[in-house]
């Protein structure tokens, strides 16, 4: 079975490295999340990885903390964060369904490509709603790997990811439609305020606690 923060550790180097897929769809939903931001705001980012987009969005808001289970992926986001002097960006070690528990009250969460890789969805959902106040803002894009807007490529990987977790070679993935993610969303207690596929097969979503 994968470990799954050591996956992480080990693909740490190359995921730094790594080129994002669709620029354009990135700096879209960088410019929409923006928006959301209050220069007094406290934000806090679950699956963090590298840091990338914490260093583009911290200085819009008063403090920013960025956690992820993989302490490879918190050190070389600490590193970045050191060489850019960022004063009000802060890296913590934390799984999604533990990234609640941090020290700190929130006025915005944000979790970006991460919801499709958490052990339980739905209770990560809830426990963001729990620490926001009303009007809070939780912004969210998350690949729906089940959602027509996947296409057929969904099925392969339904049918190889066992044996590749089993081997050590991919970690636990949740397999999930735009509906059945935005029915989540909405049950926990938010309302959705936006929201679009930018790339196609990822839903970005920004929701209001109510």
């Amino acid at each position: 079975m994968t470990d799954i923060a050591g996956f992480w550790d080990k693909i740490a180097p190359k995921y730094a490295q790594d080129a994002i897929k669709d620029m354009a769809a990135y700096e879209y939903t960088l410019e929409r999340t923006k928006s959301y931001l209050k220069p007094k705001d406290h934000v806090l980012e679950i699956g963090c990885g590298t840091g990338s987009t914490a260093l583009l969005l911290s200085p819009h808001v008063r403090d920013y903390v960025g956690t992820d289970i993989s302490s490879g992926m918190v050190d070389i986001a600490r590193a970045k964060a050191k060489a850019d002097a960022v004063q009000n960006l802060h890296f913590e070690v934390a799984a999604a369904q533990d990234a609640t528990k941090v020290d700190g009250v929130f006025d915005v969460v944000l979790g970006f490509n991460i919801f499709h890789l958490t052990e339980s969805t739905e209770h990560c959902i809830a426990d963001i709603h729990r620490i926001l106040p009303v009007g809070g803002h939780f912004i969210s894009k998350t690949p729906c790997l089940w959602d027509r807007a996947f296409g057929l490529k969904r099925y392969p990987i339904r049918a190889i990811l066992p044996l590749m977790q089993l081997i050590g070679k991919a970690p636990p993935v949740q397999f999930m439609t735009q509906i059945e993610l935005e029915g989540m969303i909405t049950s926990a207690g938010f309302a959705i305020v936006e929201s679009g596929n930018f790339p196609t097969e990822s839903r970005y979503i920004v929701a209001r606690r109510i």
